[in-house]
């Protein structure tokens, strides 16, 4: 059975009919379709289809089950994000669900650059540090697959396993890694943390934030891991003179996210979580291609993210010379 007639005999049961389907490009470890669906009490309307593609960024990574049920709690806590239908569903052996269809710009470059969302990117950094202050206020409770809140010493233990199981050295992503290890911040807080909350990952319009997308990395642990991961150098999308998404200042961020209602946050703190975020990127991209290259997955996408891995090294080793200079620093006064 396809995935076409395998999505039609799901929504049957719903009083509903595919119109329409067509598969969106992009999308390095799970799938996306536009689906049109029609026939049930809401009428013919668009609806994304997210499907398990058989890979993923981490392996700490959600099911799409586990997503839905987080876009859920998101919509109910305020967060804008597009509203699942109906319930999760098993498609050709693989997890997935629908979601409305929200219209706007996802490309990052764009976002930060285009004309067309000036106006938008001199509101993004409060309106998505809106959204942030309300992810974080949901409660991991509610989400009974965060049963435990994962500590930065858990993190970087995944971090380590996901390099060694690409099977090549790599010393910058292992020097960083060290740094952390030693330098961890100790937990002031235990949040739900969104795990992909950046530039790339929101539905933006020209009057904003429109939607907040991608969960699968979330899970229970630091918020200040999403500050930091919000300024990582590959998210900036060449606008490296705005260190926070490529639209704003880390400061800026900062004093968007305490107005909102966050906690307040140092920018050495929020420099340890940006190293942090730059080293997971950086093996993030190496455990893409490794599914390429080891058969699981035949990809030049896939192929091609490995290449980004040099770029994240050579930020790690930039990012740690920073945090010896400041050291240093101190250590002299």
């Amino acid at each position: 059975m396809s995935i076409k007639e395998a999505l039609e005999s799901r929504l049957a049961g719903y009083g509903a009919h595919l119109v329409s389907m067509r598969r969106l490009a992009g999308g390095a470890s799970q799938e996306a379709w536009i689906v049109r669906v029609g026939g049930d009490a809401q009428g013919e309307r668009d609806l994304v289809l997210r499907r398990d593609m058989g890979g993923s960024l981490s392996s700490a990574a959600r099911t799409r089950a586990e997503e839905y049920a987080l876009l859920k709690a998101a919509y109910e806590a305020g967060v804008r994000v597009p509203r699942v239908v109906y319930e999760p569903m098993m498609l050709e052996g693989r997890q997935a669900f629908l979601m409305e269809h929200l219209a706007g710009e996802t490309i990052g470059r764009r976002l930060v650059r285009d004309e067309a969302f000036a106006r938008a990117r001199d509101v993004l950094p409060e309106q998505t540090m809106g959204a942030l202050v309300r992810i974080h206020a949901i409660d991991p409770a509610r989400l009974p697959f965060l049963v435990k809140g994962q500590g930065v010493l858990d993190l970087l233990a995944a971090l380590e396993r996901d390099l060694d199981n690409c099977g090549e050295g790599h010393p910058a992503l292992e020097l960083g890694l060290r740094w952390l290890h030693l330098n961890a911040p100790h937990p002031e807080r235990t949040t739900l943390v969104h795990g992909d909350f950046r530039v790339g990952n929101f539905v933006v319009g020209p009057d904003g934030l429109r939607g907040v997308l991608d969960w699968e990395l979330a899970h229970a642990g630091d918020p200040d891991e999403d500050l930091g991961w919000f300024c990582v150098r590959a998210w900036r999308f060449g606008r490296n003179d705005l260190a926070a998404g490529g639209i704003t200042t880390r400061e800026h961020l900062l004093e968007a996210y305490r107005a909102a209602g966050g906690h307040g946050l140092s920018l050495e703190r929020l420099r340890y979580w940006e190293l942090y975020g730059n080293v997971k990127w950086g093996i993030g991209a190496l455990s893409q291609a490794a599914r390429h290259l080891r058969g699981e997955e035949i990809s030049i996408e896939l192929a091609t993210l490995g290449r980004l891995a040099a770029e994240m090294e050579l930020e790690t080793l930039h990012l740690l010379e920073q945090a010896w200079q400041r050291q240093y620093a101190e250590r002299s006064d």
